[in-house]
């Protein structure tokens, strides 16, 4: 490539000013930091959201969907940031335990009732036994055989992560998109301003 083509090419190139380049760079990247602030900020507010309301016994249902929907949309979101994060993430204790307690409360009130069924079957079983001392075996039995154990509720099914994406179509991701793309052209321009103003010399 002779010289007097080169400095064709470079009086081509010498008005795309990398300034331009620079500012689009400089922009894109405070508003990508600002997006990406945001979308770890609310998903954290949307977490805490869920935390008060499996504490006060709210909604958690829905809760967790709009975290759920949240987190699964938007870059920036995981739910494990940190080096003191539980896992899973999201563990919904106050209810999980609310559910235990009324478990146990239901199988109290059963065992309340069984025995006194168990009383009137055997004082029917042995009417004549005033003293009451050969009916102990036979409640012991009819407990036995009638009870129920506690119902294990399997704590798995109150604990949960959701998975944010790599990148996502909101203010975040383009502004990624756009700060990347305005780098390498910013870097690939000045390089190939100084290589033309070097070589048509």
């Amino acid at each position: 490539m002779d010289k007097r083509h080169l400095h064709h090419l470079y009086t081509v190139i010498r008005p795309i000013k990398p300034q331009y380049f620079l500012a689009v760079f400089l922009v894109s990247g405070t508003v990508m930091v600002l997006a990406l602030r945001n979308n770890n900020v609310h998903m954290v507010h949307l977490k805490e959201a869920v935390y008060a309301a499996d504490k006060n016994g709210g909604d958690t249902v829905s809760a967790l969907q709009n975290l759920q929907h949240y987190v699964t949309a938007h870059m920036n979101t995981s739910l494990t940031n940190g080096s003191d994060t539980i896992y899973p993430p999201i563990q919904l204790k106050y209810t999980y335990d609310r559910l235990v307690q009324a478990e146990s409360d239901k199988l109290a009130t059963t065992n309340t009732q069984l025995y006194n069924d168990a009383q009137k079957y055997c004082e029917a079983q042995n009417s004549a036994d005033f003293s009451g001392r050969n009916r102990v075996p036979c409640i012991q039995q009819y407990v036995k055989d009638h009870g129920q154990p506690l119902k294990s509720i399997p704590d798995s099914l109150y604990k949960f992560d959701f998975v944010s994406p790599n990148w996502s179509p909101d203010l975040a991701g383009w502004s990624v998109i756009t700060t990347v793309l305005s780098g390498f052209v910013l870097v690939a321009v000045t390089a190939l301003r100084q290589w033309f103003k070097k070589a048509s010399k």
